[in-house]
């Protein structure tokens, strides 16, 4: 598919203070119709495409780590293919996240497909946020399915509220990670959302330090969702870990603490 034929995403999504209400309490919200049944029908040939293109696990899943058989990940498509692009620099979804976090602007983080197969593993409880160096709680994840996706498929799971209390715990995605937020969830009695019915084109958008996990894939057919990471325009490297210095040194090169979160691989994609 030629560029210039994908549609144009500028446009704003029509979002309610109801929603964004919803969202500073939990930590997570569910849009419907974020883009369109004829956007989306552009788009997913073409991150499809990119993502079994770009994808470098070829281990049967027996073989993998619980981690590998969650999904098959792609990072930094925007990177590599010109058409993918267009919708991961989309205006909508920057604006969207901006005014969810209340803030005047926000800058791109990164993008990845998490492609599901059938019968794919579960991914365990974790925080997006442990990987980044970013010294604020002003970052935001939409995570966006190509297909419709049903409840047997691993749509994502929620820890409403968990997000109050930041880092948890130092644990990367993991075994040990599922059972150490999961123990953890059940003694601080936040409550969990369903596994919904997600159309192609609905949206979640979830904070950093939002606990979220998702269930194997059960069915025959491969789940495949588009993410897009956004972070607060202004933001400033925070101290550096052994959880977040791979991504500092891969997109923020050369920053150290205290320093301003920007770069090249960062560009600011919303500004009101």
């Amino acid at each position: 598919m030629a560029l210039e034929t994908l549609p144009d995403l500028s446009s704003e999504y029509a979002l309610t203070d109801e929603q964004i209400e919803s969202f500073r309490r939990d930590g997570h919200v569910l849009l419907r119709g974020v883009c369109s049944a004829d956007e989306i029908a552009a788009y997913r040939p073409v991150i499809a495409d990119a993502t079994l293109r770009l994808n470098t696990q070829h281990l049967p899943l027996e073989q993998r780590s619980t981690y590998g058989k969650a999904f098959l990940q792609v990072g930094h498509i925007s990177e590599k293919d010109a058409r993918v692009k267009e919708f991961v620099l989309a205006r909508r979804f920057a604006q969207i996240s901006a005014r969810l976090l209340g803030v005047s602007g926000v800058r791109l983080y990164h993008d990845q497909a998490l492609f599901k197969e059938g019968s794919g593993g579960y991914t365990p409880w974790h925080q997006d946020q442990y990987y980044w160096p970013l010294d604020t709680d002003k970052t935001v994840t939409m995570w966006m399915p190509l297909i419709d996706i049903t409840p047997d498929m691993g749509p994502m799971v929620f820890a409403s509220g968990s997000y109050r209390e930041g880092h948890l715990a130092p644990l990367a995605i993991s075994d040990e990670s599922e059972d150490y937020f999961d123990r953890l969830v059940r003694e601080q009695g936040w409550s969990t959302t369903d596994p919904p019915f997600m159309a192609a084109g609905d949206a979640t958008f979830h904070t950093g330090w939002t606990l979220h996990r998702a269930a194997p894939n059960t069915t025959g057919k491969i789940r495949e969702v588009m993410t897009v990471i956004y972070f607060a325009d202004g933001t400033r490297i925070s101290a550096i870990n052994a959880g977040n210095e791979g991504d500092l040194r891969a997109l923020l090169p050369d920053l150290e603490e205290g320093d301003l979160a920007e770069g090249p691989r960062t560009p600011l994609l919303y500004h009101e």
